[in-house]
């Protein structure tokens, strides 16, 4: 097995060294740099669905979170749905929701498996353009949430649920991916379930709130972090996906067919990154469907903590997010091999994307270790945004005309010795005895 790499090649830190971030000071409230106004359009408990009842923290129901925004959050995808014929711009956004902690979510910290199960999974939200801003249209055709008693097809026949939904990906053939990361949590807090059945990349049409999702089994069943789609000069479908942990692989799925076919996931060839001299390669893998041992016996590099994916078209790239910073890799993605070059030292980044412009937005979690400097969305290098105390910046995407920027804090307020009660913040309310509150925020010139 390799020796686990850094994100960026090591001979490339000298120069990403020079591009190193620091963010705002810690403190209870968020921060918003000069000229830039912070909207906030959801928050956990809040409706998802139009029969989801009003939030009691206090007195939480599966039914409730069930139709709810979940305790956690992370950007999944943005969807771009057809113009419509009134012309308000409208948007569908992915969100995923991955874990729920007791200590903070529940009073007096005593878990709830039946409820924290249907806070965890995902949830779909209608955006609409209205007064210049961008809203959550509550009870839009589209905002559907999935949890752990959503109905799915995979390899074998039904499945029932999604867990620990870490990620996922707009796809150019008009898809939503979302990935399922380490479910092992799960499975030992819900019991009774088959370990088999969970861990996959997870499809659907995020159009249709009646479409049924997908759990494909031929990009391979692992621990996902994030995922990336494109499409290759061939048409072909092109999948990356991120192991999920502190020192995980890298992977990359080709479709046989096209694109464009309904079943292109279901048949490919899957490949294992290796890292070797400031390149990136791609080793095929024979797809008996035990990933993880394939990639150790074709000589895969295992990289640090990748925590988060994009594919940024219009300049045919890979962002890369992880422990030790943010790289990209260049070309088709079905070609052989390419460049990974460094784009900033950044510790522990969560987030990636780019803006129309080309400009790369890298946000930053600690899992609520607090520091000297709140955890931070950067614009080209730049601070754009500093959460409260103890949150993360959980994922980030950009509008189709660059002018609105929306991240998600997540856990605000959870840092190690926090509860329910007894919180680091109570942002973004500040209300006593109301809990801190994850939120999908916007940002906006």
């Amino acid at each position: 097995m390799r020796r686990r790499t850094l994100l960026a090649a090591p001979a490339l830190l000298a120069s990403a060294a020079a591009l190193a971030q620091v963010g705002p000071p810690v403190q209870q409230d968020d921060v918003v740099a000069p000229g830039w106004r912070r909207d906030i359009l959801i928050r956990w408990g809040d409706r998802v669905t139009f029969d989801a009842p009003p939030f009691d923290p206090r007195r939480l129901t599966p039914d409730g979170a069930s139709a709810q925004f979940g305790w956690d959050a992370r950007i999944a995808a943005l969807v771009v749905p057809p113009a419509s014929a009134d012309g308000v711009q409208r948007l569908v956004l992915a969100v995923a929701h991955p874990t729920v902690d007791p200590r903070m979510a529940f009073p007096g910290g005593t878990d709830r498996p039946d409820v924290a199960a249907m806070m965890q999974g995902a949830s779909l939200l209608n955006l609409e353009r209205q007064g210049g801003r961008w809203i959550v249209a509550e009870g839009g055709f589209q905002a559907r949430r999935v949890s752990a008693t959503t109905l799915c097809r995979g390899p074998g026949g039904a499945v029932r649920g999604v867990l620990a939904v870490s990620g996922g990906a707009a796809t150019p053939w008009n898809s939503l991916l979302l990935t399922e990361g380490d479910a092992t949590p799960w499975l030992q807090r819900l019991g009774g379930l088959n370990p088999g059945q969970y861990g996959w990349l997870v499809e659907l049409d995020p159009l249709d709130p009646q479409s049924i999702p997908v759990k494909r089994a031929a990009p391979g069943r692992f621990a996902k972090a994030d995922c990336a789609a494109a499409v290759t000069r061939d048409g072909r479908a092109a999948v990356f996906m991120a192991e999920a942990g502190e020192a995980g692989y890298l992977f990359r799925f080709l479709s046989t067919g096209p694109a464009s076919a309904d079943d292109a996931l279901d048949s490919g060839t899957l490949f294992v990154a290796r890292s070797e001299g400031g390149r990136l390669g791609w080793a095929p893998l024979p797809g008996t469907g035990e990933a993880l041992a394939e990639a150790r016996s074709a000589g895969g590099t295992p990289f640090s903590g990748i925590a988060a994916l994009s594919w940024d078209t219009p300049r045919s790239r890979l962002l890369i997010a992880g422990q030790d910073g943010v790289a990209e890799w260049r070309g088709d993605p079905a070609a052989e091999a390419g460049f990974l070059a460094p784009l900033a030292r950044l510790l522990n980044a969560s987030a990636v994307a780019a803006t129309p412009r080309g400009e790369v937005l890298a946000g930053t979690d600690t899992q609520g270790r607090v520091g000297p400097a709140a955890e931070t969305l950067f614009l080209d290098g730049r601070p754009l945004y500093g959460a409260p105390r103890a949150a993360g910046i959980g994922g980030v995407a950009v509008t189709p005309d660059g002018g609105t920027v929306l991240t998600v804090v997540r856990r605000p307020g959870a840092e190690p010795g926090a509860s329910f009660d007894r919180p680091a913040t109570r942002w973004p309310e500040f209300q006593p005895g109301v809990p801190p509150r994850t939120a999908l925020v916007t940002l906006t010139r």
